[in-house]
């Protein structure tokens, strides 16, 4: 049964799974190096040109599971992979037919366009700046822009191209949404793994002897491990040595409340307030948009919210998130949360960990996950955040009328906050819903599947919801 969307995806899997198996007993540096061997067998090469560099490229591989350069930007660029994809920039395609016109070489101010002596335009890499303008004028279209498919899939141009070919992530700009994880079609980009520190967490609590290891599992759990039921992944978790699994849906619960207040005094000081639930959403804000730093709700995020309380009522608790984001890990990190959460695990992740235990959730009984509302729950989708807003206001008998503007995956983000930068009268609401990913988490870089049906499914789970209000779901706080 089909676990992932791509091979990709399956590699960097089957290498987070061998990790995980040596890791239970402790790894040695002897099984370290044995890896890529159990992966690429034999002499003949399956992926690459030769054995020799598919398993050059797994020990790379390999460092990045078992948590890759400390410190480091969460996503990283794999070298020795980054070598397959053509260089990038404007070409003229077998569609000029050498017309007399020549507008391309008029208007290119550098001189970079020439001609054949069939008359066919040819463009001088070493002189084009790739302005576009010779794309523009083209009456054919015979010129195009090719991107590498790391560059399209970021949206904020974090990455450059190095002079030996390599892609290169400009740590400053990067917000760590993973975009490019995903859609790197050699795998050359990934994100730093953490699953050592979730089994060493796991490891040495001695079976939730010597303190209790909570799981909050993301909304977007509901639609990730679709061969099974959400119950059988709950039963799966305990069984890998989590003492309490939680939805972190409980968690957005909890800041719809105290964010659906601060909107109304935000919006009275500055007339408009942005989400603070997607960390990458956030840093794009303070990188991008460093003088809108004041709209950002000052809410910690479902998970940090959630994880803050666990240990609130049990001081020596560890805490594992589990979701779809690997931003997620970055937000891990920072001041404020890092004291709440111990580890940061994606679903990709976690199916290894499954896997590396041979748990087959198929086959084992449903345990019950019901700690949040139907509110709560949709967090994981576009909107979804908005809608728990207007509904926490209306719970509070708050009279006010929150305007969201929803913005799905970064472009929308962007063009959200250069109205909101030039004045919050021209937004067209008073609440900007910031979502990097399309479709919002249920889209997530480190998801298992991606697709539209992964948000009706996370809705259908939210209609299972026993807890029907968000006052319902966090007066088991109290």
């Amino acid at each position: 049964m089909r676990k992932f969307d791509t091979k990709v995806q399956y590699l960097k899997y089957k290498v987070l799974r061998e990790v995980a198996r040596r890791a239970w007993d402790g790894l040695t540096a002897e099984e370290v190096l044995d890896i890529p061997k159990v992966i690429v067998p034999g002499k003949e090469p399956t992926m690459r040109c030769c054995v020799y560099k598919e398993r050059a490229i797994l020990g790379e591989r390999v460092k990045l599971a078992m948590g890759g350069n400390r410190g480091g930007n969460i996503i990283q660029v794999i070298d020795i992979a980054c070598d397959e994809c053509p260089a990038a920039g404007y070409e003229v395609t077998g569609s000029c037919r050498g017309c007399l016109a020549n507008r391309c070489e008029d208007v290119c101010k550098r001189k970079a366009i020439s001609f054949d002596h069939n008359h066919v335009a040819h463009i001088n890499k070493a002189l084009c700046v790739e302005c576009g303008q010779c794309a523009k004028v083209c009456p054919f279209g015979a010129i195009v822009n090719r991107k590498r498919p790391c560059q399209n899939a970021c949206k904020i141009k974090a990455i450059d191209i190095r002079e030996d070919g390599a892609a290169q992530i400009n740590d400053d700009k990067c917000i760590q949404c993973g975009a490019c994880v995903y859609q790197c079609p050699f795998g050359a980009i990934s994100d730093r793994s953490f699953i050592m520190d979730v089994i060493d967490i796991i490891n040495k609590s001695e079976g939730n002897k010597a303190y209790k290891v909570y799981a909050i599992v993301a909304p977007a759990f509901s639609s990730q491990f679709s061969h099974a039921s959400v119950g059988q992944a709950i039963t799966g978790l305990k069984q890998l040595g989590f003492h309490t699994v939680i939805e972190a849906a409980l968690g957005a619960d909890m800041v719809a409340m105290s964010e659906s207040r601060e909107l109304v005094e935000k919006v009275a000081e500055k007339g408009a307030m942005t989400s603070s639930c997607c960390p990458a959403f956030v840093r794009y804000i303070k990188t991008a948009f460093p003088a809108l730093a004041d709209f950002v709700s000052h809410n910690m995020s479902p998970m940090a919210a959630l994880a803050k309380y666990i240990k609130s009522t049990d001081k020596t608790a560890k805490v594992v998130f589990v979701g779809p984001c690997t931003a997620k890990k970055a937000e891990r990190e920072l001041e404020g949360v890092k004291e709440y959460v111990d580890a940061v695990l994606t679903f990709e992740e976690l199916q290894a960990l499954f896997d590396s235990k041979e748990i087959e959730l198929t086959e084992l009984t449903e345990d019950v996950l019901d700690n949040a509302s139907y509110f709560g729950r949709i967090f994981a989708r576009s909107g979804g955040l908005s809608e728990a807003v207007a509904q926490a206001l209306k719970e509070q008998n708050i009279d006010f009328e929150a305007k969201p503007v929803i913005c799905s995956g970064i472009e929308e983000c962007r063009m959200a906050l250069l109205k909101l930068s030039k004045n919050p009268k021209i937004l067209g609401g008073n609440f900007i819903e910031g979502m990097a990913c399309l479709g919002g988490c249920i889209n997530g870089a480190g998801c298992l599947t991606h697709g539209e049906k992964n948000k009706n499914d996370v809705d259908k789970y939210g209609r299972e919801a026993m807890e029907k209000t968000i006052s319902d779901a966090v007066s088991i706080l109290q």
